[in-house]
């Protein structure tokens, strides 16, 4: 039986201030090589550079991961702000019909950080630019040094820091066997209001969504706040996640 491939979505940078570049994170594409035992193929989150018609010919699931750049807040009817910069409309353009593509076709679909929040623009939903600033809500975005920089120990940047707990019976409590996790927390933005097909099945302590599913989707179709992607090869949580998103795209 041939390699299951994935698709893994890129993101644009301008390198060196000069050459537009699309990257993807290889934590990425170790965690499908490792735990998902799938081909990692990267493609460009670019509507003028990739066939989406075409990229879903070929793959056997897509991962939205997470970004630098936030979602663009016009998708969601929001004025943007430069507080809250920067943004990859490329990336935007391509991953939201994406994702309902995925669902639509019955193609395995997991989002990571803002491939969640994607998923839920998709599908009508809203997000808060900066969820620390509502009210009786933690500060999700990643450990800093006191003079501002980010730690330098990738350890204490992707370490475990708040629980979430699932929903009784859903599709997250029933892949690990439990209805509470604790997780790493890397984000400012967070989902406001769920779109029209999307189920929260978990939350943070304070209520932040951070486990999604899609109502009615034919395949795998789920997305998580956290960065599952950093340590699935040994950490327990994040490996039923690549698990049973291998065994979907085998399926």
């Amino acid at each position: 039986m041939r390699k299951r491939v994935v698709g893994v979505i890129g993101n644009g940078y301008l390198l060196e201030g000069r050459f537009q570049v699309q990257l993807c994170g290889e934590s990425n594409m170790r965690a499908i090589a490792d735990v998902a035992n799938a081909l990692p193929l990267m493609f460009a989150g670019a509507p003028d550079v990739t066939d989406m018609d075409a990229l879903l010919d070929t793959v056997d699931g897509v991962v939205l991961t997470g970004a630098r750049a936030n979602v663009h807040p016009s998708l969601f009817d929001v004025e943007p702000d430069a507080a809250y910069e920067p943004y990859d409309e490329r990336r935007d353009g391509s991953a939201l019909p994406l994702v309902r593509a995925c669902v639509e076709r019955g193609v395995p679909l997991l989002g990571i950080c803002r491939g969640m929040q994607e998923m839920n623009v998709a599908f009508g939903g809203s997000l808060h630019p900066e969820i620390r600033d509502l009210p009786g809500r933690m500060n999700h975005r990643m450990p800093r040094l006191e003079n501002g920089e980010v730690h330098p120990d990738q350890a204490v940047v992707f370490a475990d820091r708040h629980d979430v707990t699932f929903i009784p019976d859903g599709v997250f409590a029933k892949l690990h066997g439990r209805e509470k996790i604790r997780v790493n927390s890397l984000h400012g933005q967070g989902v406001l209001q769920p779109g029209e097909r999307v189920v929260i099945e978990g939350v943070a302590e304070d209520g932040t969504v951070e486990a999604i599913s899609i109502r009615d989707a034919s395949a795998f179709a789920l997305g998580v706040q956290w960065h599952a992607e950093f340590d699935p090869q040994t950490n327990p949580v994040n490996q039923v996640i690549f698990k049973a998103f291998g065994e979907a795209i085998r399926a």
